[in-house]
């Protein structure tokens, strides 16, 4: 009797897929990760420290009602409008698994933040990227190919760029148009139509001043994604949050299951949310000024890096070079992060900002590499 085959493991498609794999040897300066140079959330820490032998033997909350009510009095929404995870890119997981089908397609302006091509192919989604160029040039090409989901990280992860209202007003319209008009039904609250979701995410919006928040919660489909590992320097947490309407937070809350955020990430990251003595509004300042002063340094000597709305800077250099730069400046005691070409895109190297301290190790290293640089 001849019996059916097994299912495959691992699945066909993850054949492919690569296990994430940055350069992370140590060295004095890392500015490869754009996490928070000035360090931890003071209250979180004193948070952490709090946290009791109790808390840690039990589970935590189900659903890190805390965390939400922390980030719903932040941002001005309601703590149903709120989702969290174990970072950001957990938040995206679950997103990604409650959109449609599989097979489905998702697209997005490239480059953009690295897991967003994986994470559509652990999930069964066709990544279909568009260059950069072309999406600026006309936004409703993301729509082409009717995607179950359109992400644009904005400010853009690596290169700084933040796509300006009139562009995402565009967007909005052209899907509008595709889907014959948002609804939600009156009875369950559920998001009608066949547009795309749309996710906005936003981790580097703190040093942006600008967040598309307001629009996610009256919008059906729709979904901000925010971090605390950047500006709140919580990354060794893995603290993240989405933000939008009731029902379309209700159907990724689905997905992400219980017991997602633990207990000291989960009071820490409240405590960092209220920012009491104001020390994520001070870091911020301080980092955009030492962009901004970078950036001129940079010109100064005649390099040409991309203006940034983050707290990083993207400096593009010659095809086949961001490799070597990277490990040269290693050398040096300074670590970067080196981006190849990518969808008609140049290669270049990615600068966090920190204290002007590690900046000026920077341009030491800069001027050290001159050569290198220029060819």
């Amino acid at each position: 009797m001849s019996r059916a085959p097994r299912p495959g493991f691992p699945r066909p498609d993850y054949a492919s897929i690569d296990l994430y794999s940055p350069d992370r040897r140590p060295v004095p300066v890392d500015l490869c990760d754009n996490t928070n140079r000035w360090g931890a959330h003071p209250d979180a820490l004193a948070a952490v420290r709090d946290a009791g032998v109790e808390r840690l033997t039990r589970y935590p909350v189900l659903y890190a009602d805390p965390l939400r009510e922390a980030a719903a009095e932040a941002f001005g929404v309601l703590p149903q409008q709120v989702t969290t995870g174990a970072g950001s890119d957990d938040v995206l997981d679950s997103l990604w698994r409650a959109v449609a089908e599989f097979g489905g397609s998702i697209r997005y302006p490239a480059p953009t933040f690295s897991m967003i091509e994986p994470l559509s192919r652990m999930n069964g989604r066709e990544a279909r990227p568009v260059a950069w160029a072309d999406a600026i040039a006309d936004p409703s090409v993301l729509l082409d190919g009717d995607p179950c989901l359109v992400y644009v990280c904005r400010p853009n992860n690596p290169t700084g760029y933040s796509v300006d209202r009139a562009w995402i007003d565009a967007l909005l319209a052209a899907a509008d148009e595709r889907a014959g008009g948002f609804t939600e039904d009156p009875v369950t609250g559920s998001p009608g139509g066949v547009a795309p979701v749309l996710v906005f995410d936003e981790a580097y919006a703190d040093y942006a001043d600008d967040t598309l928040i307001p629009l996610a919660v009256e919008r059906p489909r729709t979904l901000v994604i925010r971090t605390m590992s950047k500006a709140y320097g919580l990354a060794g947490l893995r603290v993240g949050f989405g933000i939008g309407s009731e029902s379309t937070v209700l159907e990724v809350e689905k997905s992400r299951g219980p017991y997602k955020v633990n207990h000291v990430a989960e009071v820490a990251g409240a405590a960092a949310l209220r920012d009491e003595p104001g020390w994520v509004a001070a870091t911020i300042a301080e980092a955009v000024a030492n962009r901004e002063r970078f950036v001129a340094e940079l010109v100064r000597r005649g390099l040409d890096p991309l203006p940034s709305s983050a707290n990083f800077v993207f400096l593009p250099v010659a095809d086949g070079r961001a490799r070597d730069l990277s490990d040269a400046f290693r050398e040096h005691g300074v670590a970067i992060r080196p981006f190849v070409a990518e969808a008609g895109f140049s290669e270049g190297i990615r600068v966090s900002i920190g204290p002007w301290d590690e900046m000026a190790r920077v341009l030491d290293v800069i001027d050290a590499l001159r050569k290198e640089l220029e060819r």
